[in-house]
Protein backbone atom coordinates (compact mmCIF):
# COMPACT_ATOMS: atom_id res chain seq x y z
CA UNK A 1 0.00 0.00 0.00
CA UNK A 2 1.54 3.27 -1.34
CA UNK A 3 1.06 6.56 1.10
CA UNK A 4 0.13 8.94 -2.09
CA UNK A 5 -2.11 7.41 -4.46
CA UNK A 6 -3.87 8.82 -7.56
CA UNK A 7 -6.54 11.56 -6.22
CA UNK A 8 -4.93 12.12 -3.10
CA UNK A 9 -5.04 15.95 -2.29
CA UNK A 10 -1.30 16.87 -1.57
CA UNK A 11 0.70 19.94 -0.57
CA UNK A 12 4.26 20.68 -1.87
CA UNK A 13 6.59 21.04 1.06
CA UNK A 14 10.00 21.74 -0.61
CA UNK A 15 11.05 23.04 -3.70
CA UNK A 16 9.97 25.97 -6.23
CA UNK A 17 6.25 25.20 -5.73
CA UNK A 18 6.52 24.97 -1.80
CA UNK A 19 3.13 25.86 0.05
CA UNK A 20 0.80 25.02 -3.28
CA UNK A 21 -2.27 22.73 -3.36
CA UNK A 22 -3.33 20.17 -6.01
CA UNK A 23 -4.80 16.69 -6.83
CA UNK A 24 -2.36 13.73 -7.31
CA UNK A 25 -3.43 13.07 -11.30
CA UNK A 26 -0.46 10.06 -11.81
CA UNK A 27 2.00 7.83 -10.15
CA UNK A 28 4.60 7.83 -11.99
CA UNK A 29 6.85 4.86 -10.13
CA UNK A 30 7.56 4.20 -6.35
CA UNK A 31 9.27 7.92 -5.78
CA UNK A 32 7.26 10.27 -8.63
CA UNK A 33 4.18 11.54 -8.77
CA UNK A 34 2.42 14.03 -11.36
CA UNK A 35 0.23 16.78 -9.26
CA UNK A 36 -1.99 19.20 -11.20
CA UNK A 37 -0.64 22.59 -11.96
CA UNK A 38 2.50 21.88 -9.75
CA UNK A 39 6.30 21.64 -11.34
CA UNK A 40 5.02 23.02 -14.83
CA UNK A 41 7.47 22.92 -17.60
CA UNK A 42 6.98 24.54 -20.94
CA UNK A 43 7.56 21.71 -23.73
CA UNK A 44 8.35 22.82 -27.23
CA UNK A 45 5.76 20.21 -28.99
CA UNK A 46 6.17 19.56 -32.47
CA UNK A 47 2.59 19.06 -34.47
CA UNK A 48 1.01 15.54 -35.24
CA UNK A 49 -1.55 15.93 -38.10
CA UNK A 50 -2.67 12.15 -38.04
CA UNK A 51 -3.70 12.48 -34.77
CA UNK A 52 -4.81 16.11 -34.99
CA UNK A 53 -2.68 17.40 -32.44
CA UNK A 54 -1.58 20.89 -32.74
CA UNK A 55 2.57 22.19 -32.50
CA UNK A 56 3.86 24.84 -30.50
CA UNK A 57 5.09 25.61 -26.76
CA UNK A 58 2.81 24.00 -24.23
CA UNK A 59 2.92 23.62 -20.80
CA UNK A 60 3.20 20.26 -18.89
CA UNK A 61 2.80 18.84 -15.37
CA UNK A 62 6.29 17.18 -14.99
CA UNK A 63 6.92 14.68 -12.19
CA UNK A 64 7.56 15.55 -8.62
CA UNK A 65 9.57 13.49 -5.92
CA UNK A 66 6.83 12.03 -2.91
CA UNK A 67 9.54 13.35 -0.44
CA UNK A 68 8.74 16.75 -1.57
CA UNK A 69 4.99 16.41 -1.15
CA UNK A 70 2.82 15.90 1.86
CA UNK A 71 -0.92 14.70 1.92
CA UNK A 72 -3.38 17.28 2.72
CA UNK A 73 -5.00 16.88 6.42
CA UNK A 74 -8.21 19.49 6.32
CA UNK A 75 -8.51 19.27 10.00
CA UNK A 76 -4.87 20.21 10.31
CA UNK A 77 -4.97 22.75 6.99
CA UNK A 78 -1.48 21.79 6.35
CA UNK A 79 0.56 18.56 5.33
CA UNK A 80 0.48 15.79 7.14
CA UNK A 81 2.98 12.58 7.54
CA UNK A 82 1.15 9.25 6.43
CA UNK A 83 1.12 5.93 8.45
CA UNK A 84 -0.84 2.79 8.12
CA UNK A 85 -2.92 0.96 10.64
CA UNK A 86 -5.24 -2.11 11.02
CA UNK A 87 -8.59 -1.71 11.53
CA UNK A 88 -10.59 -4.15 13.95
CA UNK A 89 -12.01 -5.86 10.72
CA UNK A 90 -8.37 -6.55 9.38
CA UNK A 91 -8.69 -3.65 6.96
CA UNK A 92 -4.91 -1.55 6.75
CA UNK A 93 -6.17 1.83 6.31
CA UNK A 94 -3.57 5.22 5.83
CA UNK A 95 -3.61 7.38 8.50
CA UNK A 96 -2.40 10.99 9.40
CA UNK A 97 0.51 11.00 12.23
CA UNK A 98 -0.87 13.93 13.70
CA UNK A 99 -4.29 13.15 14.82
CA UNK A 100 -4.93 9.44 13.84
CA UNK A 101 -7.36 10.30 11.46
CA UNK A 102 -8.29 7.68 8.85
CA UNK A 103 -8.00 8.70 5.33
CA UNK A 104 -9.22 5.68 3.58
CA UNK A 105 -12.95 5.02 4.76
Amino acid sequence: MRKIKKGDDVMVIAGKDKGKRGTVLKVVDENHVVVENINIARKHQKGNPQAGAPGGIIDKAMPIHVSNVGLYNPIKGAADRVGFKTLEDGRKVRVFKSNDEVVDV
